[in-house]
This record gives structure tokens, C-alpha cells and sequence, in this order.
């Protein structure tokens, strides 16, 4: 194994800084990098799981983990007999830290859709996440800086550009004059008028600056999707979550872009079976997957973390968090179905992936023919849904 082997777990964060990782590390030793995450105790048990099967995989590798879970679960992750070294999470893009000379790490090359990470850290404290101690406190990419890795990427041929965070429409708040996030996305179009597509990743509703919701709702290369960092339909859970918004801001949020954008897609996390959640919270948090129209949700059993407050507080029990869990998924899927099925008859503008498919400006997966290639955006006439993909 000449090229370094990165296993990147979890978020679009770590898919962006796994890719600088393996620009960083190409051509160096006999390696291989587990990204870690620990945002649920499922997520650390995937990365172990990650861990034993590349040691079977490259047993005379080196194996390094970096990521979250290196550093929330060090301790223990660090016992793992496959485990050679850990890389702490602030660190895994400093050279020093591989013994790799040189300066910054370079940016890597995209492939069709170039992932970059303009924000890291958190500074909110929700009683069930683990994440600020894996990431530290928010720090901001500054413009300059994010319009050079933009750059480098379309250079390459990347044809859209995801930004990404841990708490994305945080962005610039640690920056001179506090700007928001809207200014950074108006600056990257204005910067590169033949950039075709730009995504953001999962943001936080009542975050999102004038500037920025003017641009989700009139600005054709903003994607028509948005992905709410929602977490929950029950105001109650919401505030022992800390989270900093109630569930009619959510409501109103969305039916104030569609109001302007129709086409826009929702996407949403959701946790079940939170802490002193009962069975009308629950309910609530079903009926938010309807009254949002959330058709890209990603639903998330309850997970105690350590050193969190919502470990100390009242669990359901974990066979009533694995049912809800499944009920949320069920009713997500009946949502995403009925979307998908609206979808059959219009042609939609594809940007194609290397696997055979793509994926349509509000995020819905569609199958493509074996003779686009790579990095095209094909317009498709969609004819019928099949395994969960348009076609």
C-alpha cells in the first residue's frame, strides 16, 4: 500500500478534512487514518468497528486514529490493541503532527462536488452533545482564505461547492466586524460567476442572516435544500436540549421560504428518545416530519455521552428509544417516498458522481446512464423511482 488508506466516519466536516489528509499524506508511508466520530456512543462503536476491520484489512500498516472519538474517547480508543498512535483532532491537518515538513496542509483535489469546511468548533452547550469537546470553541475561515480554496477547487473541476461546519451559520462571528454567513456565500458568487452549484451543509435555523435567506430563496446556484440542525418537535425537549430555538420558528422559517422557493427540500436531524421525552413529545416529533415536509431526515436514537447533562437526566428506556427511533424513520420514509414519487415527470439538472448516479439540485439521488461521465450536469427526465432513486 503506497497511498495513505483514510476511513472517514461521520460528518461532511471530517469528508472535507479527510480529503486534505490524504493530499497531506500522498506518497508517504504505509499508513492508515481512521477519522473518527463520536457524536452517539453508535458512532464510537463504528469506529471501532472501523479500526478492527482495517487492521485485518492492512495488517502491516501503521494505523493512526484521529478525529472526534481520538480525542472524546482517547483513553479508550488509545487501549485498542490495532491502534498504533492517536493524532489529536486540532492537529490532524498540521503536518508537524504526521512528521511531515512543509507548511499548511494543501488544499486536495475535488471530484465533482468539493467539500469545504469554513467553519470549526462550537460554542453552544446542548445537553446531549459531546462535540465541543472534540472540536474546542468556533473558529472562522476567513473569506480570503475560503475563496483560495474555492479557487483551487473549480481549478480541478469540481462543479459545486458544499460548506461546511460543526456549526456552520456560526461562521465569522470571531472574524473582524462579525460577519455573517450571508456575506461569505455572496462573496464566493460573486467571486466565481461560472461556479455552477453551491450547497450548504447542516445549519441552524434561527442563525441564518437576512442576507443568507435572501440568497437560499432567490439565488438559483444556492441550492434549492436546506438541512435544519432541528434536533426535536416538542418545545419542551427543546429546551432541556438548550436548544436555541422552539418549534414555531422551525415552522416559520420553512413556510417562509417556500413561500418564496417551492421547490426548496427540507432536511432535518432529529434525536428519539430523549431524556423525560413522553409519548406526546414523541408525537410531536413525528408530526414535525409532516408539517415541514422533511424529505432528507436523519433520525438519531437517543445516546447517553459522558460528561453530558442529558446522561444525568431521566432515560426512556433503551427498547422504547429503539422503537421511536424506527417510528421516526418509518414516517420519514413514507414523506420521502411520496416526494420522490411528485418528482417522476419533471427533468431535473444532474450533477454526476463516479457510482452511476447523481444528485439534482434539491438533493434527491437520481440513476444516470453509464455514458455520462463524472463531474457532468446532465439535464434528466425522470421516469420512475426505483430503490429509492429517481430514474
Amino acid at each position: 500500500m503506497n497511498a495513505p488508506h483514510i476511513i472517514s466516519l461521520g460528518c461532511r466536516m471530517n469528508i472535507a478534512e479527510s480529503e486534505k489528509m490524504r493530499a497531506m499524506l500522498a506518497g508517504g508511508e504505509n499508513l492508515v487514518v481512521i477519522n473518527s466520530c463520536a457524536v452517539t456512543g453508535e458512532a464510537v462503536r463504528q469506529t471501532k468497528k472501523a479500526i478492527r476491520r482495517a487492521r485485518r484489512d492492512h495488517p502491516q500498516a501503521r494505523l493512526v486514529v484521529t478525529g472526534c472519538a481520538a480525542e472524546i474517547d482517547r483513553a479508550e480508543i488509545g487501549r485498542m490493541d490495532e491502534v498504533d498512535g492517536l493524532i489529536a483532532n486540532a492537529a490532524k491537518l498540521d503536518p508537524r503532527a504526521w512528521n511531515i515538513a512543509g507548511g499548511a496542509a494543501p488544499v486536495a483535489p475535488a471530484r465533482t462536488r468539493a467539500f469545504i469546511a469554513v467553519q470549526n468548533g462550537c460554542d453552544h452547550a446542548c445537553t446531549f452533545c459531546v462535540i465541543p469537546q472534540g472540536r474546542g470553541v468556533s473558529r472562522s475561515l476567513p473569506v480570503t482564505e475560503v475563496l483560495r480554496e474555492v479557487e483551487t477547487h473549480l481549478a480541478v473541476g469540481a462543479k459545486e461547492v458544499v460548506l461546511t461546519g460543526v456549526d456552520l451559520t456560526s461562521w465569522g462571528h470571531d472574524l473582524a466586524d462579525a460577519p455573517r454567513l450571508g456575506v461569505l456565500v455572496a462573496a464566493i458568487l460573486d467571486a466565481f460567476p461560472a461556479l455552477p452549484r453551491l450547497r450548504l451543509s447542516s445549519v441552524d435555523g434561527v442563525e441564518i442572516d437576512e442576507a443568507l435567506f435572501e440568497l437560499l430563496a432567490h439565488e438559483a446556484r444556492v441550492m434549492p435544500h436546506l438541512h435544519l440542525s432541528l434536533q426535536h418537535g416538542a418545545d419542551l425537549i427543546l429546551k432541556r436540549m438548550k436548544r436555541r430555538h422552539l418549534r414555531r420558528d422551525a415552522v416559520e422559517l420553512v413556510a417562509r421560504l417556500k413561500a418564496l422557493r417551492p421547490d426548496v427540500a427540507i432536511g432535518a436531524d432529529l434525536i428519539a428518545g430523549f431524556p423525560t421525552e413522553s409519548i406526546a413529545h414523541h408525537g410531536d416529533n413525528l408530526s414535525i416530519i409532516d408539517e415541514l415536509d422533511i424529505v432528507h431526515a436523519h433520525i438519531f436514537p437517543f445516546s447517553p455521552r459522558p460528561g453530558t447533562p442529558a446522561a444525568r437526566m431521566p432515560q426512556v428506556p433503551r427498547d422504547v428509544v429503539k422503537a421511536r427511533a424506527a417510528d421516526l424513520r418509518a414516517r420519514a420514509a413514507t414523506r420521502r417516498a411520496a416526494w420522490l414519487a411528485s418528482l417522476v415527470g419533471e427533468t431535473l439538472p444532474v450533477l454526476a458522481e463516479r457510482d452511476g448516479t447523481g444528485y439534482a439540485p434539491n438533493y434527491a439521488r437520481v440513476m444516470l446512464s453509464p455514458a455520462v461521465k463524472a463531474g457532468q450536469i446532465v439535464d434528466v427526465a425522470t421516469q420512475r423511482v426505483k430503490e429509492g432513486l429517481l430514474a
